[in-house]
């Protein structure tokens, strides 16, 4: 099947794709900020250059799109119809990644935490940012949040 978008247009629309201040990350950053979280952000330091990273709590957090993580169960972790074995590469690369930063965060003492995309779409965002500053209180050494699925705007119940 030939691809219906021109190379120069797909060129435009990839390269418009940004890897630091997505809508999500920043609505984690002002979650996290109005709750009294002070962080750094993308530090060059630590493995995988965590988006946010609160060094008092030794705690890294990625927040990750479902599409280019692959967020297995998610409605937006679709994958493209054109050239198949690049993508399956590309997505096993960036999983590949993926795990083995944060295997080496947890091996230097790093508490991880992963906010999705979706996590960030449901209408009781609220919730996650709760669950988040929660987790972030705690001494646990991981967080992930739910997967939202199609239709399903409302995030699981806060406890």
């Amino acid at each position: 099947m030939a691809e219906s978008t021109v190379a120069t247009t797909r060129s435009r629309m990839m390269a418009a794709i940004r890897g630091k201040d997505t809508k999500p990350e920043l609505m984690v950053r002002r979650g996290l900020h109005a709750r009294g979280f002070r962080y750094r952000l993308h530090s060059l330091k630590l493995p995988g250059k965590p988006d946010i990273v609160l060094t008092s709590r030794r705690a890294a957090i990625f927040v990750h799109g479902c599409f280019w993580h692959r967020h297995m169960g998610c409605h937006w972790c679709t994958f493209p119809k054109t050239r198949k074995e690049f993508w399956t590469s590309k997505f096993a690369l960036n999983v590949a990644r993926d795990t083995r930063q944060q295997e080496e965060l947890l091996q230097l003492g790093w508490r991880v935490a992963i906010v999705w995309e979706c996590a960030t779409k449901a209408s009781d965002f609220g919730c996650t940012i709760e669950k988040l500053a929660a987790w972030l209180e705690s001494s646990d050494r991981s967080f992930e949040t739910a997967v939202i699925r199609a239709g399903d705007t409302d995030a699981p119940t806060c406890l």
